[in-house]
């Protein structure tokens, strides 16, 4: 299971590949990894917990939260099985007679829960705020997949872009895909985007300078109202060459490079495209580029 965090797999590239080949096996690999029985293709509902006891519609038991965590209770012939993703608890094989109890960070989920026919309840922490979500292995969103539209590979969407890389990363807030909701990033850096004589300069979010990600908002009419793209790692960046090798034109001196690969054609949508119960991070305020970028995913539905 994937969280707020959450980002694409990337598929290996060979020597044999080319880059269009490249990209149709890893945009293979990303439709493989939405479809999973509790992906992001089966959310169906989401609830926020608070200290009262509730009933959730699709889950056994009842529902609150408190300062020790998000809770549920339920007696043995609800048929609720105890679950723990996040601390590597297996499902139980026995049913909850009583009170199950779990704990997440900020920004954080887990499984919590097993009910009927695979149905999952997802705990998750956002903005302070316990919630529950649904994930049902039968939803139509999953049932009915056929695919995320995109648009076709094109290399000149490949672009060589400068970057600077902060010192120290600088926190900052933005906001959710639900109303009311905040995320903590980090901003590593910021990148030029250079297109047609156009320009601008987006932040780069993540852990640490070197690596990390661009949410962007565009122009385009038919994509998702942001996306993703994720830069390469610093060493595939630098193509495999050591850090003491970095110091050279195209690198900055402490050894990161000072341009990256952003590879638009690699642009994904949020969960929050594919279902209104994502929670996802919206861009910092200012990733906003003032032309359409036709490359990477379409809007799902």
């Amino acid at each position: 299971m994937t969280t707020t965090d959450e980002r694409t797999t990337t598929a290996a590239t060979t020597d044999e590949q080319s880059p269009e080949a490249a990209w149709a096996a890893w945009h293979a690999e990303r439709e493989q990894g939405l479809t999973g029985e509790h992906g992001w293709l089966t959310l169906v509902a989401l609830r926020f917990l608070s200290g009262t006891p509730q009933s959730i519609p699709g889950l056994p038991g009842e529902w609150w939260a408190d300062a020790d965590g998000a809770h549920v209770r339920a007696t043995a012939d609800e048929g609720l099985l105890a679950w723990d993703t996040r601390t590597g608890r297996e499902a139980s094989q026995t049913p909850l007679d009583g009170q199950h109890t779990v704990v997440v960070p900020e920004a954080g989920s887990t499984l919590a829960a097993l009910g009927a026919d695979g149905v999952a309840a997802e705990v998750a922490l956002r903005t302070g705020r316990y919630l529950v979500r649904v994930r049902d292995p039968k939803a139509p969103a999953r049932t009915g997949f056929t695919g995320v539209p995109t648009y076709a590979y094109d290399p000149s969407w490949v672009l060589d872009a400068p970057v600077r890389w902060f010192d120290e990363p600088r926190p900052t807030l933005v906001r959710a895909a639900q109303p009311g909701l905040r995320h903590h990033v980090r901003v590593v850096g910021e990148v030029d985007v250079v297109r047609d004589g156009q320009s601008a300069t987006l932040a780069v979010t993540g852990q640490q300078a070197g690596t990390g990600s661009v949410l962007f908002s565009d122009t385009t009419q038919d994509t998702a109202e942001w996306r993703v793209v994720s830069l390469p790692p610093v060493d595939e960046a630098a193509g495999g060459r050591a850090a003491a090798d970095r110091a050279a034109p195209g690198h900055a001196a402490d050894g990161l490079p000072s341009t990256v690969r952003l590879d638009l054609n690699r642009a994904i949508n949020f969960p929050a495209a594919f279902s209104d119960y994502g929670t996802c991070p919206r861009p910092v305020d200012s990733n906003h580029l003032s032309f359409p970028v036709t490359a990477g995913e379409k809007a799902p539905r």
